[in-house]
């Protein structure tokens, strides 16, 4: 083998020896699309709920958190000589709620149905000789003013039963032995029983602060839940939940940070979500009409939240795709007062004049939904939302009009969900886009919708 030949054969070798550059990295998967149950989907389209908290220490000049000495009223206390729930439908319609959760049993233990599981509630009160049903008489006019009923019943707290904030741990009860804890579970799960079982279909069912596991010694009501009320959405309910489950936002302000998603990464994440969250509950944001105040005090008609402030917490909630639901604070008559009904009027007759008739709307798909207003048009609002069936797609939009020949951009966001409303100064276009810079999917848009509305500040949403 001659110098040539070898020197040949060695740079041959020396090639095969040589390592293949290393592969680009391949792009990342996009996280999987995350769609709601159909009853979450529709629970989303009703925006705005009502809560009613009514219970005997409204009979008692206590304050706000005296519940945990409240246990022992006399339940002769109870006596609300007018009450009647068909009036607290009209706040509800006034308002234009869709839905609303009737708080049957909170921390005090009194009982708001008729019920022999310990004698201490409607039964034993002299309302109505002891033999009124505010639940029943609730469930009937939501029925007839067309108000998706829900339910609210306290499990973690019951000061008749000596029961404070019970988390399944020794520290935090104040009962004791394994026998009463047993008793005590027994208590809540025929409860829940009796209220889930007689009064028909709930639209919505609220756990407030959601409910011990039997794992930790609590109450066995995922069966229960799953046997009477299959089909019904809850708030911080059981993770297994057939319908689904909706969340809180961390605050009861009304009001949740933006951007705010309808995903978390696991179920009973507080907060604004995540976009890339494998649990689909939406945020519902509450809050009372009276600042701080959940149950109805004489003389504190001072703390009624004014029109502004009500206003700014809907463009803070529905318009940051979250649903509200105020609190009516029901009085010793058993209505709601005649101020907080004025104000509830007030509240639903503004949302309404300014977001019934929009100026121009249209639909679309893709990255770029462009809407022909006609001609030039002041505008100052724009509302669109997702098709939210199909899951939460968008993560980055702006929105231009067009004016003086050229696009102009008027706003830009991430989160868009079930519904996003943004404001903006007073400008004269003849066509708004929506135009999606960043999507995990073909964005859908269900609406794109602008308006001008004459109160508007101008400036554009945080």
């Amino acid at each position: 083998m001659n110098k040539q030949t070898t020197r040949m054969m060695l740079m041959i070798a020396a090639l095969f020896n040589q390592q293949a550059p290393a592969a680009e990295p391949p792009n990342p998967a996009p996280p999987a699309l995350v769609k709601p149950t159909p009853e979450q989907a529709a629970w989303q389209d009703l925006e705005i709920g009502m809560f009613y908290h009514f219970d005997i220490n409204v009979f008692t000049d206590a304050g706000e958190g005296a519940w945990q000495n409240q246990g022992g009223l006399d339940p002769s206390l109870y006596n609300p000589a007018k009450l009647s729930t068909d009036q607290w439908m009209e706040a509800a319609k006034a308002l234009g709620a869709k839905y609303s959760v009737f708080v049957a049993k909170h921390c005090t233990g009194f009982l708001s149905w008729q019920s022999d599981l310990y004698p201490y509630g409607v039964k034993q009160s002299t309302w109505r000789d002891g033999k009124g049903d505010v639940v029943k008489d609730y469930i009937a006019s939501c029925k007839k003013q067309g108000v998706k009923p829900g339910l609210y019943c306290s499990m973690n707290a019951n000061a008749h039963l000596k029961v404070i904030q019970w988390d399944g741990n020794n520290s935090n009860q104040i009962f004791g032995d394994d026998a009463k804890r047993a008793q005590y579970c027994k208590t809540v799960e025929a409860m829940l029983g009796e209220l889930w079982g007689r009064y028909g279909a709930l639209d919505y069912v609220w756990f407030d602060g959601g409910a011990v596991p039997p794992a930790k010694g609590g109450p066995d009501i995922v069966p229960v839940f799953k046997k009477l009320q299959p089909r019904t959405v809850a708030f911080q309910g059981p993770a297994d939940a057939p319908a689904g489950n909706t969340r809180w936002p961390g605050n009861e302000n009304g009001v949740t940070s933006y951007p705010n998603w309808s995903t978390v990464t696991r179920h009973r994440d507080e907060g604004a979500g995540h976009p890339d969250g494998q649990v689909w509950e939406p945020a519902e944001c509450d809050v009372p009409l009276r600042k701080q105040f959940w149950f109805w005090h004489p003389n504190q008609e001072n703390t009624l939240r004014s029109l502004d402030e009500l206003m700014d917490i809907y463009y803070k909630s529905v318009g940051r795709n979250a649903n509200l639901i105020i609190n009516a604070n029901i009085d010793r008559d058993g209505l709601v007062p005649e101020l907080d009904l004025k104000r509830f009027k007030e509240f639903g007759s503004e949302i309404r004049r300014r977001f019934t008739q929009p100026l121009a709307q249209t639909a679309g798909e893709g990255d770029t939904v462009e809407l022909d207003i006609g001609k030039p048009t002041l505008i100052n609002h724009a509302i669109f939302m997702e098709k939210i069936t199909e899951g939460e797609r968008i993560r980055e939009y702006v929105i231009e009009g067009f004016t003086a020949g050229t696009w102009k951009e008027l706003c830009k966001g991430q989160s868009v969900g079930h519904k996003r409303i943004e404001q903006f100064g007073d400008v004269e276009v003849s066509k708004v886009r929506l135009r999606v810079t960043r999507s995990i999917a073909t964005p859908l848009i269900r609406q794109l919708a602008v308006y001008h509305v004459t109160t508007a500040e101008g400036t554009p949403n945080q």
